[in-house]
């Protein structure tokens, strides 16, 4: 008798052993870890992995709409408004939105520095979120456009 309740629990501890290690493998994505006291207006399902856009560029996706919201280089597709921590460039997004209805699928990016530094991915988030926007991802740059899209060679535009 004591030799089944054994194998038993061998058993069950295997099979939850086994349960938590696939449910590790599964997140193999990275994502954007903030800093003690950060905290962000976006959740991780609405991060995009630059693997992903990259994917979606190629194939020749036109529905998502790409914003550049920073003052880096521009990501094949991306209509560059510019720095939204400046008034004129907030504006700026402001009138691209106007027209876009409230379902389009639209990518917003910065890359100029981390997530946790950067002044215009939250501002941006926020005003796209007010809107009523409900398709709204965060190209998922932790670190800056640089080392996230460029060294990976995803498709840039070359002026």
């Amino acid at each position: 008798m004591k030799a089944t309740i054994k194998i038993a629990l061998i058993s069950l501890l295997c099979t939850a052993f086994a349960a938590i290690k696939s449910q590790a493998q599964e997140v193999t994505k990275p994502v954007a870890v903030p800093e003690l006291g950060v905290s962000y207006p976006w959740t991780n399902s609405q991060l995009l992995e630059p693997a992903d856009l990259a994917g979606m560029i190629r194939s020749g996706n036109k529905k998502t709409v790409i914003l550049n919201i920073g003052a880096v280089e521009d990501i094949q597709g991306a209509r560059h408004i510019g720095a939204v921590s400046k008034s004129e460039n907030m504006e700026q997004l402001q009138k691209a939105l106007a027209d876009l209805p409230k379902n389009t699928t639209i990518v917003i990016y910065c890359g100029c520095c981390p997530f946790t530094k950067c002044p215009n991915i939250r501002p941006a988030f926020q005003l796209l979120s007010k809107q009523g926007f409900t398709h709204i991802k965060v190209l998922n740059l932790p670190v800056n456009l640089q080392t996230n899209w460029i060294s990976k060679g995803y498709p840039i535009v070359n002026h």
